[in-house]
This record gives structure tokens, sequence and C-alpha cells, in this order.
């Protein structure tokens, strides 16, 4: 017996403790309100029923009470009529509707009594219906102010506590971060359109560059056109001078050689004219050319040397 004594109260006591702690004041009022009401319901339908219940004693009473009138008005008249048998018996029935008369109004009397007093307890539930009400939202506004006053406790206690302040410096540290990191794209931002612009001149000075390059190299052109053109004249006069020379020595080789020689001096004298005329223009084009009349003559001066050449030639190849 010791054992399942403990036993049951070892569940009773963990069925207690589970049932505190799913109580809420605010609900547990809420459903005593809700059975209050219910009984005040229940109330007035006995209430209304022991006014219904006067109201029938009542008028049993009055219905006696008339009919003992009624049976005395009777008697009265057999009386008269000189009946005393039945004024007798008028007489009886008299009584006994009094005495039912009577007995109903004690009954009516007590249930006008109880009735008076079921009206006053319901009077009373209402009001503390009301009171109930009442009490009920203090009794929730002093939870709500308890359970707000706990909460700011609990989180008083973690502020204090030193995993909210690592938390606050870790945050810090992070929106220190992120402003470093947004002054920084702030920076590059304004830094590309300088770099764009260096790049952009740059690139102006590359292409002048080349084209410097271009000029450079079209005036070393023309200047070695215009220097080829004086070495090929003076390698024309030479071999015509030598074969004049030669011409009074020996006349068969000079014939032969005068022959082949005399094609290729043309082609000397006409590349030396066109690479000339070709320096000419270059210079005229890139600096201060000679006058044209200075340069004329000394085409002239070339090609009469020429024919002077191509005429002796013809001279030794006609001697014996």
């Amino acid at each position: 017996m010791g054992l399942f004594s403990r036993l049951g109260t070892l569940i009773r006591s963990n069925m207690n403790e589970l049932i505190n702690r799913a109580e809420d004041p605010e609900k547990m009022l809420n459903q005593v309100l809700v059975d209050m009401k219910t009984q005040l319901v229940e109330a007035r339908k006995q209430v209304a029923i022991a006014i219904a219940d006067e109201k029938r004693i009542k008028r049993q009473f009055d219905q006696e009470t008339t009919k003992a009138a009624d049976w005395e008005k009777k008697a009265m008249l057999a009386v008269k009529t000189g009946d005393d048998d039945l004024a007798r018996a008028a007489l009886k029935r008299k009584s006994d509707h009094e005495a039912i008369a009577e007995q109903l109004s004690q009954q009516w009397e007590l249930q006008k009594t109880s009735v008076e007093q079921l009206k006053e307890a319901l009077r009373g539930l209402e009001l503390k219906i009301e009171e109930a009400k009442r009490k009920r939202n203090l009794l929730v506004s002093r939870q709500k102010r308890a359970e707000a006053q706990q909460t700011i406790n609990d989180t008083l206690a973690n502020i204090h506590g030193t995993s909210a302040f690592d938390t606050f410096e870790r945050m810090t540290d992070r929106v220190t971060q992120l402003e470093a990191e947004a002054e920084a794209t702030a920076e590059l931002s304004e830094a590309l359109p300088e770099a764009s612009l260096d790049a952009q001149f740059k690139a102006l000075e590359a292409s002048s560059m080349d084209d410097q390059l271009d000029a450079l190299k079209q005036k070393m052109a023309l200047g070695a056109g215009g220097a080829a053109a004086p070495k090929a004249l003076e390698q024309e006069d030479p071999p015509a001078s030598a074969t004049g020379g030669d011409s009074e020595v020996t006349g068969g080789d000079a014939t032969g050689n005068s022959g082949q020689s005399s094609e290729p001096s043309l082609e000397a004298a006409s590349a030396g004219d066109g690479s000339s005329t070709a320096s000419t223009e270059g210079e005229a084009s890139d600096m201060d050319p000679a006058p044209a009349g200075a340069a004329s003559d000394e085409i002239d001066a070339q090609l009469e040397a020429l024919k002077r050449s191509l005429a002796d030639d013809g001279d030794s190849s006609g001697q014996p």
C-alpha cells in the first residue's frame, strides 16, 4: 500500500505541476466569466419559473376566493327561499373553497418571498459578474505588466552579459569595414576618369609619334632618292670618256663594247633621269628645291653628255 500510495502521490503532483504550468491567468479568467454567465442564464431561468409559479398560485387563490364568495351568495339565496338544507350545503362548499384559498394564500406568500430572494440572488450574481469582469481586466493588465517587466529584465540581463557586448563590438568592426569599403569604392570611382583621360592622352601621344615616324621615313626615302641621282650620273660619265680613249687604241674591241654599252647607257640615262626627276620632285615637296631653270639645265647637260658618248662610240665603230 505504501508503494501504490507514493506512486499515486507522484502522479498527482506531476499532473498538478503540468496543470499549473499550462494555466494562463487571462484564459482561466475568461473561462470563469463564461461559466458565471452560463450560471446567470440558468439562474434567470429558475427565477422566471419561480415567478411563473407565484403567478399561478396567486391566480388559483383568486379563483378559490371567488368561488367561496359565489357559494356564500348561493347560501344567502337558499336562506331567502327558506331551504335551509340547500343553504347548509352551499355554506359547506363555501368553507371548502375558503380552506383551499387559505392554503393557496400561504403558498403564495411563501412563493412570493422565494421569488424576491431569487431576484435578489440574480441581481447579486449579475453584480458579481460585473465585478469579475473588472477584476479580470485588472488581473490581465497586471499580468501583461508583469510579463513586460520580465521581458525588460531579461533583455537588460542579456545586454549586461558579455555576449551582448561582444556582439556589439563585432558589429562595430563590421560597420567600420563596410564604411572603409564604401570609401575605397568612392576613391576608385573618382580615380577612374583620370586614368581614362591619361590613357586617352597617351593614345594621342602614340598616334603623334607614329605620324612623326612616318614623316621621318618619307624624309629619309626622299633623301636617299636625291643622293642616288648624282651617283648614277658620275657612273655614266667615266665610261663615255673611257670608250673614246679605247676607240683610238683598239678599234675592234671598242666596236664590240660600244655596241653592248650603248643600250645600258640609255637605260642608265633614263633611270638617272627618272631618279633625278623623282629626287627633285621629293626635294621640291619636302624642302626648298633649286630653281626650275637650274634643274632643266642640269638635265640638258646630262643629255648632251650622253649624246656625245653615243656619237664617239659610233665614230669609233665606223673606223677600219
